[in-house]
């Protein structure tokens, strides 16, 4: 089996919370989380997925501080598995990977989920990245800076 590669001491904004966040399953449990999931059957319920992987992946979350672990909201004796404000600061990647899927992987008037603002029941307005001066800005306006003395 490959043994993966660690990108924690990565300069790169983009490879170093993959060692976190990096497979599917891992972002679907925090999907779950914001849709009010919280206790491990109600993930394995709705992912199908086998407790094993379930129960890496959550300590995975926990262990980089994406979600805590709590006692249960109901007094019983289980725990719950809730989103901190690292795992709350997820929802604009989730809902960037929502908009690029609803765009690219499914057929014009095909059914799907929508997201929508809960206050009025309309879809939420696609994100947008802005400039400092507030322009819109896309990849053909922007380039990465590397740090000083990154040898790159």
């Amino acid at each position: 089996m490959v043994r993966r590669v660690s990108h924690k001491d990565s300069s790169c904004g983009v490879a170093r919370p993959l060692d976190a966040i990096g497979d599917w399953w891992s972002l679907l449990i925090v999907r779950d989380a914001f849709d009010g999931l919280r206790r491990f059957g109600e993930f394995q319920k709705d992912l199908g997925l086998a407790k094993n992987i379930l129960a890496a992946r959550l300590r995975n979350l926990v262990a980089h501080g994406i979600m805590d672990v709590v006692p249960a909201s109901d007094g019983s004796a289980y725990q719950e598995y809730v989103l901190t404000e690292k795992g709350r600061g997820l929802f604009p990647l989730l809902v960037a990977l929502r908009q690029w899927g609803e765009d690219f992987f499914f057929e014009p008037g095909e059914a799907h989920v929508l997201l929508v603002d809960r206050k009025n029941g309309l879809p939420v307005r696609k994100l947008e990245l802005r400039a400092q001066d507030g322009r819109i800005v896309g990849p053909q306006d922007t380039v990465v800076r590397q740090p000083p003395n990154s040898g790159a």
